[in-house]
């Protein structure tokens, strides 16, 4: 199957509306779509409207920021009712701090020469609860400042450069909880990113399962060929489901578009046979 499970709208850092996401899904023949928007679900009643009327399947989605080892680590949640009541609350209070971290990343540019970073990056945003590192990036890119986003994350707003705020966002525990009391799956999004030790990965592999989670992105767009292998065996080790999904953004910045990666190493369980009475 054509699933592609993580993705983003302009309801967080995406520059598309999710209709827009769905014509361009259901154009790269998704058949299985999810909209994953940051610590927000306020798209998905317009995602699972978009999607069926371009013929697609839905599941609802979004993406926790959680700090595991002093480290931001992204939790992905799949069929989980998006009228939760529960989950509604924690994600209300984990965009919370955004906002003003947001001010101070503009105060840390401000010290070495960017000014109006904030206002600049709000443009992107259109919600201040919501302004991230990636809306700044934009802001960087359209004055001039770095050539593409990927060059701004090279000598800005991470750990060491200007810019970097740091942040504490919700725990492990409660991001899983959140969504598997929704009666949803949670998954551990493109964990080759994180640059874990050894010892690192298999904690967050080994407490992340002992809180309820059952799945991990194998293959995503900012994994190798080589490391869709290397979660598959780690999905094997854990037990977990597999996932997939493009981590789409922007036609302009994203290297993987919607619906175009490889499928799904053999052997594997796919996350989307566990939530076959969750699809919309």
């Amino acid at each position: 199957m054509n699933a592609d499970l993580h993705c983003h709208s302009v309801v967080s850092d995406g520059t598309l509306t999710p209709e827009a996401l769905a014509q361009r899904a259901a154009a790269n023949g998704v058949e299985l779509w999810a909209l994953t928007d940051h610590d927000e679900i306020g798209g998905q009643d317009r995602a699972a409207a978009a999607a069926h009327a371009n013929g697609m399947r839905y599941l609802t989605g979004t993406e926790i920021s959680v700090t595991f080892i002093g480290k931001t680590v992204h939790i992905v949640g799949l069929g989980f009712d998006a009228h939760d009541e529960r989950m509604g609350r924690g994600l209300l209070q984990t965009r919370g701090g955004r906002g003003d971290r947001a001010k101070e990343m503009s105060n840390q540019l401000e010290k070495v020469g960017i000014h109006g970073a904030y206002a600049g990056a709000l443009r992107y945003a259109g919600n201040p609860e919501l302004v991230s590192r990636t809306h700044f990036a934009r802001f960087l890119v359209e004055t001039g400042v770095c050539r593409e986003t990927n060059e701004v994350f090279r000598k800005y707003l991470t750990e060491g450069k200007p810019g970097f705020v740091e942040h504490h966002w919700a725990s492990l525990k409660d991001a899983v909880h959140w969504i598997t009391q929704a009666k949803g799956v949670a998954v551990i999004a493109h964990p080759a990113r994180y640059r874990f030790s050894a010892n690192e990965e298999f904690a967050l592999f080994t407490e992340f399962k002992s809180h309820g989670g059952q799945g991990v992105e194998v293959v995503t767009g900012s994994h190798t060929p080589a490391e869709y292998l290397t979660y598959a065996d780690m999905a094997r080790e854990f037990g977990l489901a597999a996932s997939r999904g493009s981590d789409f953004h922007s036609p302009d910045e994203s290297h993987t578009d919607l619906g175009t990666l490889p499928p799904l190493p053999l052997g594997l369980t796919p996350v989307w046979e566990m939530l076959s009475t969750r699809i919309q």
